[in-house]
């Protein structure tokens, strides 16, 4: 069968139309979409991530959404294996695996690989926490920013625990977690990949970042969150260190009203899409569509593609 041993992948920066390229080529092409966002894979966050509708996963089977409860902390190391068992499933059915998604370690564990790293050093890690308790988590970033560059791009700012573990293998193997990565070997060995990719101006872009996050608090996101935590999720969970999230709890912690939080969310997406165009366009291979995914043309285009990248 011609989708034995093909996978196709939708990448880019948030709110560019990933899913609706994803969803015209699962259509055309009698595919299966396996969900690429470090987010989504948490049940109960809904509204904040975006999940594709009810009617869009019933029409296309989407898998590697609502897999993990939101006091787990789900990885990307944990997403490659599933992700790649999903994979071989899929193909193994003759239909077309068709990963899309955001979130750039997840894509780059999944076709390249992830390195298992030295154990845990707990002095180390001690140290590194009086550094951020002392100077500020920011502190760690910009260490990171000068020993590993590629590391400090897709890892936020305040993200502490994975901030410490990228220092933390620096300081232990002496060489920068993303080093390590070249090394690897995919969980999808012997898959040809084709890799998409969607960019948007970013003009366009903001204002299509500025009426989402509108249109996520018009949903009832911040209800969403008030339903999670009276159901017992610890304000401490994992699953609200991601954008929208993350911004959310901080305004029920009495940092910003709801309009500085509605402004401060666009923009931290804004930042978080040019970390991430920054982070595929040094994927090899993608093949780059300007313009939003839900475009006639551009779904055309990447028919064209993906039709040949088929074929041979």
């Amino acid at each position: 069968m011609r989708f034995r041993s093909k996978l196709v992948g939708v990448v880019g920066p948030t709110a560019s139309g990933k899913s609706a390229l994803a969803m015209a080529l699962a259509r055309a092409f009698d595919g299966e979409i396996v969900s690429c966002d470090s987010t989504a894979v948490y049940r109960g966050l809904d509204i904040g991530t975006d999940k594709p509708a009810e009617a869009d996963r019933a029409a296309v089977p989407h898998h590697l959404i609502d897999v993990a409860a939101p006091t787990e902390v789900y990885s990307a190391a944990r997403f490659a294996q599933d992700a790649g068992r999903v994979i071989h499933d899929i193909a193994h059915r003759g239909r077309l695996p068709i990963v899309a998604g955001g979130t750039g370690f997840y894509y780059r564990a999944l076709v390249r690989g992830l390195f298992p790293g030295p154990a845990r050093d707990e002095p180390l890690r001690a140290r590194l926490d009086r550094v951020a308790t002392r100077r500020g988590v920011q502190a760690l970033h910009r260490w990171l920013s000068r020993v590993d560059p590629a590391s400090a791009l897709r890892i936020q700012p305040r993200d502490r625990k994975r901030l410490v573990r990228a220092l933390e293998v620096y300081l232990v193997t002496g060489r920068p977690l993303t080093d390590h990565f070249e090394a690897t070997q995919s969980a999808v060995p012997g898959f040809a990949v084709q890799t998409l990719g969607v960019a948007v101006p970013r003009p366009a872009l903001r204002a299509r970042v500025s009426a989402r996050v509108d249109q996520q608090l018009a949903r009832g996101v911040v209800q969403e969150v008030e339903q999670l935590v009276a159901a017992g999720v610890p304000e401490t969970a994992h699953a609200f260190s991601g954008l929208v999230y993350r911004q959310i709890m901080d305004m029920r912690r009495g940092l910003r009203g709801l309009t500085q939080t509605r402004d401060l969310i666009v923009q931290e997406n804004m930042r978080y899409a040019r970390r991430q165009l920054t982070w595929f366009r040094k994927e090899p291979d993608v093949v780059w569509f300007e313009g939003g995914g839900e475009s006639a043309a551009i779904q055309e285009q990447a028919r064209g593609l993906v039709e040949r990248f088929l074929n041979d």
